[in-house]
């Protein structure tokens, strides 16, 4: 699933006429990064949800070339759910298995001297019996466009708790994650952050991180779009 209902606020006033999932960034939508990532591992079918000028966004995707890729729309124009409730909303889309999220305001260039790819390393990474969600992370100072603190520190085993302001080598949660359908069987709201869930997982030991390899990018106002193209071209990616 692909979250892409957000209102870009702190974008605006390019966001008064565009969604930001189609904010051009580096040569192409912030959407399409998503799409793009998708490439190297087997998905076929990817679960987008939309709010906000979202004809815009169906109007990108029934654009696209014709791909192996089957995308289908996760409707919240009547209400927008936030993180949590937006995938409870498309639950009966994604299915009973864990599934891949992505965020798309944020994306990250791949370490290619080492041929590496993180969403292949990251499903890879998944143990179904000992994690409920798997998150993707990356140090604060492998960054560009992030503001404040930390989300997570992480130990040896890779499992992750809550940031404190006294650690210090906190990182943060890169916009991927894997996540085990069964951690919302309990909740009852509508609307809610998908942090509720994250913060269970912890409670039961079961939240893990995957460390990822290469450069990560968060757009998340005016000013950040320089900062990232300007990341893009120092990394000599696109």
């Amino acid at each position: 699933m692909i979250l892409a209902a957000g209102l870009g606020t702190r974008m605006r006033p390019l966001t008064d006429t565009i969604p930001k999932p189609l904010v051009q960034v580096g040569g192409k939508p912030l959407l399409q990064y998503c799409l793009d990532a998708l490439k190297p591992i087997s998905i076929d079918k990817a679960v987008i949800n939309v709010h906000y000028l979202p004809d815009q966004i169906i109007s990108y995707l029934n654009a696209l070339p014709e791909q192996d890729l089957k995308i289908s729309i996760s409707d919240e124009r009547d209400q927008l759910l936030d993180s949590g409730g937006g995938i409870i909303n498309a639950l009966d889309q994604i299915g009973i298995d864990p599934f891949l999220l992505l965020n798309a305001d944020t994306f990250w260039l791949d370490d290619r001297t080492m041929h590496h790819d993180n969403l292949t390393a990251l499903t890879t990474m998944f143990d179904k019996d000992a994690m409920d969600i798997l998150l993707m992370v990356v140090p604060i100072s492998n960054t560009t466009g992030h503001q404040g603190a930390g989300d997570f520190t992480m130990d040896e085993q890779g499992r992750l708790e809550r940031f404190r302001a006294q650690d210090d080598d906190a990182i943060i949660y890169a916009g991927a994650a894997i996540l085990s359908p069964k951690i919302f069987d309990d909740i009852s709201d509508k609307k809610f952050s998908l942090n509720k869930c994250f913060d269970n997982a912890i409670e039961n030991g079961r939240l893990f991180g995957y460390q990822m390899k290469g450069h990560w990018i968060t757009v998340g106002t005016m000013a950040a779009i320089d900062e990232a193209e300007i990341s893009i071209k120092k990394h000599s990616v696109i």
